[in-house]
């Protein structure tokens, strides 16, 4: 079974709904038969890649909420993010463009390496001190290899905005296809549409519904009396004259 799950960097419920739902995966009897893939969401696409603010600036201005529902917000976002075991700064964070970030996670992709790349940006973004944001491509970059991507190759991805992007705008334009309009947004086997930080039973149950609900296989015959030769367990069936 696949789960795919539309996401962006900057979006805190994304950070809170990956922890719950890894949760729920970890307990979900299949859970070694489950793919899961990350795909890109921007929060914020028009803004410029140098156009940086503080995140309660931007709440403030964008949602126009006052300075203490700003703040008041971030700390509910802080003990949601607590309760799931996540460090969370309520103070102090900024806000960005994300592209470039979308473009590594799809390098990362390709090694293997995408939870791995997206729990480093996530707790970046959220956790610590440092900008992944105002620093520039050399925080990116080392946020990369710490995740396991070689540098030169990380590099070459920065310096080019064209690597990647056509599967940034591509996971883009199927979130709106299926009707996502905020992340995160979970996929279940392209039949199930979970929207949200769910809390773990949810996606437990999600999991367990779309998991009972897989279609059984239907094989194909030639109509003959007869099997095609095959090869199984016990070898490979020999022609017989």
């Amino acid at each position: 079974m696949r789960v795919e799950i539309w996401s962006d960097i900057a979006c805190p419920w994304c950070y809170v709904g990956k922890a719950r739902f890894e949760k729920a995966l970890a307990g979900f009897e299949h859970r070694d038969r489950v793919e899961v893939v990350h795909r890109s969401f921007e929060l914020d696409p028009h803004r410029a890649k140098g156009d940086v603010q503080p995140v309660l600036d931007m709440l403030t201005r964008k949602y126009g909420m006052s300075q203490a529902q700003a703040r008041a917000g971030e700390d509910n976002l802080g003990a949601q993010a607590a309760a799931e075991g996540l460090d969370y700064r309520t103070r102090g964070r900024d806000h960005g463009n994300t592209f470039d970030m979308h473009r590594l996670l799809h390098l990362a992709k390709e090694h293997g390496r995408q939870s791995e790349l997206l729990d480093a940006l996530y707790r970046a973004n959220f956790a610590e001190e440092r900008s992944v944001f105002s620093e520039g491509d050399e925080r990116l970059a080392e946020l990369a290899v710490a995740a396991g991507l070689d540098a030169d190759e990380v590099r070459r991805v920065l310096a080019d905005p064209d690597a990647y992007a056509d599967e940034v705008r591509a996971d883009e334009q199927e979130a709106a296809r299926l009707g996502a309009t905020g992340v995160p947004f979970f996929v279940l086997d392209r039949k199930y549409g979970v929207s949200g930080a769910q809390p773990a039973e949810v996606f437990a149950q999600a999991l367990t519904q779309a998991w009972g609900e897989r279609a059984p296989l239907t094989l194909l015959q030639d109509g003959g009396d007869s099997a095609a030769e095959a090869c199984g367990p016990d070898g490979c069936a020999v022609p017989r004259g």
